[in-house]
């Protein structure tokens, strides 16, 4: 299992040519993305992880450009899922190209490169997300395999106190309670910090008590969008709508030439 450290990992030969590669030719060719991932949260935290996957985030309209471009490089290339997820491999070692999460609730743009935060990774100018954008990507990872509420706290006890909260509410949107969760999980773990503005907590918490004193009985249920198996149930033998797949269908329709592409595009 992952251990928090500030212990940088030991990447293969071969896995640290592979994520140059890539990053160099996209820059040399102009492509607009942003890294996330691993070396996001190293940036913004001090934490490592040892990851076997390159994180590069950029806008979906983007992905059919950057997929030809490193197939013509002779990268193999495939189309995971066309709503957000693509793979550059070679051997073992693998990059991925995302364009939002596997849900299609929270989807990049160009503001997302241009906010991003100018640094290094393997020795490569490039731009990591902002903090912001890094919590956005994250409020959704809450499988019952993979959780991202501890990256969260982190993210916020690093660098909270210099964030823009205004960016972060307005990228939660309509799914803010998925937001105030994290939050009332980082102030679990760290009570005496005060990195979240007392702003931020009288919006949500006033949200969520308007909420609950007068609740929405024709609101959806949103299991789905956490979890599809976990809340199968719900869907598949108790009715209850399966609001995934519409977020999911929006995305498609917005990418038609991704959702059309061959498994393999190299």
């Amino acid at each position: 299992m992952p251990v928090s450290t500030s212990e940088p990992p030991k990447f293969a030969p071969e896995q640290e040519v592979l994520f140059r590669e890539v990053l160099e030719l996209f820059n040399a060719n102009g492509v607009s993305y942003v890294v996330s991932g691993a070396f996001a949260l190293h940036e913004h935290t001090g934490i490592w992880r040892d990851t076997k996957d390159l994180d590069i985030f950029m806008a979906p309209d983007k992905v059919a450009g950057a997929l030809q471009l490193l197939a013509e490089r002779n990268f193999e290339c495939e189309t995971c899922d066309p709503v957000w997820l693509f793979k550059v491999h070679r051997s073992d070692y693998f990059v991925d190209l995302i364009t939002g999460m596997s849900n299609g609730v929270i989807r990049v743009d160009q503001s997302w490169i241009d906010r991003a935060t100018p640094t290094e990774v393997l020795g490569v100018p490039v731009r990591v997300l902002a903090a912001e954008e890094l919590i956005a990507s994250k409020v959704f990872v809450t499988r019952r395999e993979r959780f991202d509420g501890a990256d969260i706290a982190h993210i916020v006890y690093a660098a909270g106190h210099v964030m823009d909260w205004n960016r972060l509410l307005q990228l939660a949107g309509y799914h803010w309670e998925m937001l105030l969760w994290s939050l009332v999980l980082f102030h679990y773990i760290y009570p005496m910090s005060n990195a979240v503005p007392k702003l931020v907590w009288d919006e949500l918490l006033a949200k969520f008590r308007a909420d609950i004193q007068s609740p929405d009985v024709n609101a959806a249920f949103r299991g789905s969008l956490i979890d599809e198996n976990m809340f199968a149930i719900d869907v598949k033998e108790w009715g209850l709508q399966n609001v995934i797949e519409a977020y999911r269908a929006q995305c498609t329709q917005t990418a038609p030439e991704l959702a059309s592409q061959d498994t393999n595009a190299a």
